[in-house]
């Protein structure tokens, strides 16, 4: 049987060849909308993929995660941590420093009774799809003394899906100004699951049109900044449509991979 190391080994090079040919994908996409390279934020979304494969993309440099599972974040969060430390205390004859922690990214949608965990661990909360779910964020920030920042999932029809209608998203950001430990940072979306390419750029660029009114519609639109719109099958078309955070799960992580204990279904909107 093959050690951890070895499995590692094994997999690194396709691995590698996937998560270069996404970045060069995001990167042509970006220059095709006249932007550059690097002001599209791709987030690896490894909710399918076994932690070996987490730490290889770490060591490939990569610092942008998302989980849809609160408890899997919290978990693999904890597990990179515990694999900086090993480097910092036997960093080797190469000398490597240790590397900086990365982002993790809440991307599934979230229960009001997991908040607590999600937000000491996630750098930001995609999936904000009711001013309740805002309120408890609001209050265990609050608790905790720290600014949590979010994207408002807006919902374009679906009624199988969560999120927020487009005409009620600037109502939302409204309600939300009074709330110090909650910062909005801009608007997340999926596009149907169709291979009708009309429709998919028509929500994307529907909910681009919503991320400008907000923009227009607050004091200081600067901190609205955050567009988040494609996934694996759609992330260029996204780019092209406006999105500067794309998610990306199979097109760089591979086929999906059931770890032991790991039994809690995937939601079903939660494509990558």
């Amino acid at each position: 049987m093959p050690t951890d190391a070895a499995s590692r080994t094994e997999h690194a090079p396709m691995l590698k060849d996937r998560y270069e040919a996404v970045l060069q994908r995001v990167g042509e996409a970006a220059r095709r909308s006249g932007r550059r390279p690097e002001e599209i934020v791709t987030v690896a979304v490894t909710k399918n993929a076994s932690m070996d494969v987490v730490r290889e993309l770490f060591d490939l440099g990569h610092r942008h995660f998302g989980e849809n599972r609160v408890q899997q974040l919290a978990a693999r969060a904890a597990q990179i941590d515990e694999y900086r430390d090993r480097i910092r205390e036997h960093p080797g004859s190469s000398g490597r420093e240790t590397p900086d922690r990365p982002n993790w990214h809440m991307v599934g949608s979230l229960q009001r009774n997991k908040v607590r965990k999600a937000i000491e661990n996630a750098r930001l909360i995609h999936s904000l799809d009711s001013l309740r779910l805002a309120e408890e964020i609001q209050s265990q920030s609050a608790k905790r003394d720290r600014v949590t920042e979010v994207l408002i999932e807006v919902n374009f029809g679906e009624e199988q899906k969560a999120g927020i209608a487009a005409p009620a998203v600037r109502h939302l950001v409204d309600q939300m100004g009074s709330m110090l430990n909650v910062r909005v940072r801009g608007l997340m979306c999926m596009a149907p699951n169709t291979e009708d390419e009309a429709l998919i750029r028509n929500t994307f660029d529907r909910c681009r049109e919503v991320f400008e009114d907000v923009r227009k519609f607050i004091r200081e639109s600067d901190r609205i900044d955050v567009l988040s719109m494609g996934m694996s099958n759609d992330f260029e078309m996204a780019i092209e449509c406006g999105a500067n955070l794309v998610r990306v799960g199979n097109a760089i992580v591979g086929d999906p991979v059931v770890e032991s204990g790991d039994d809690e279904p995937a939601p079903e909107d939660a494509q990558v």
